[in-house]
């Protein structure tokens, strides 16, 4: 039986098979490490990162006793929907690019990891103001890497266009799935504000395969 450790592009963590291709966590341990099930938590402090799941040759057990709860994306745009950033140590230059752009996106001084958190943290789905609310007028002014929910499909900007986001990858958006979205009465942006305005400002996502394939 999987581990519930998958998360879903509205801050959601669900049991599934599926495999990702980025993992993280969320400054701590949400879990009991006997029984390998969440707690009642859904984070340990702000710091929401997301990581590569191989760097210099570590090896984990999952949700043992005394580790941080390790979590499963889909890919980068997945999790940058739900909230979380890239990590300083596994991702060093792809984090620095992101703070550059987190910065540049806000129009304000350079940011660290602590003030980058704080703002996340008012903004996501779980953890602060939630999704927001868009008009259809608004989705083609969304850059590549922003996540929409309409009328509960799960959808993101790629370079080739909307695709329609499942756990185990993206699939083309139909004809049915586009006239959802743009005459939706359910229109949501899921990824923060000021990571939206990050991917505007020039950060480039990473996303499954299955998004160019």
């Amino acid at each position: 039986m999987p581990l519930r450790n998958r998360v879903t592009p509205l801050g959601e963590i669900i049991a599934d098979a599926a495999r990702g291709t980025v993992m993280g966590n969320r400054g701590g341990r949400i879990h009991d490490g006997k029984t390998r099930t969440l707690t009642g938590r859904r984070w340990a402090s702000r710091r929401w990162i997301v990581c590569v799941t191989d760097f210099r040759g570590r090896q984990r057990t999952v949700m043992s006793p005394e580790s941080y709860t390790e979590l499963f994306f889909l890919d980068e745009v997945t999790a940058l929907a739900a909230g979380h950033r890239p990590c300083f140590e596994c991702r060093n230059r792809d984090a620095k690019a992101f703070a550059s752009a987190f910065s540049a996106g806000r129009k304000i001084g350079s940011m660290g990891a602590d003030e980058m958190d704080r703002h996340l943290h008012r903004e996501r789905c779980i953890s602060g103001a939630g999704p927001t609310g868009i008009k259809p007028a608004e989705i083609d002014s969304l850059p590549v890497g922003a996540m929409i929910e309409a009328n509960q499909v799960l959808m993101a900007a790629t370079p080739s266009g909307w695709l329609v986001w499942t756990i185990s990858g993206y699939r083309s958006s139909t004809s049915s799935d586009m006239q959802q979205m743009f005459q939706a009465q359910s229109l949501r942006l899921l990824t923060p504000g000021s990571t939206v305005a990050a991917l505007r400002a020039g950060y480039t996502p990473q996303f499954h395969p299955s998004a160019t394939a």
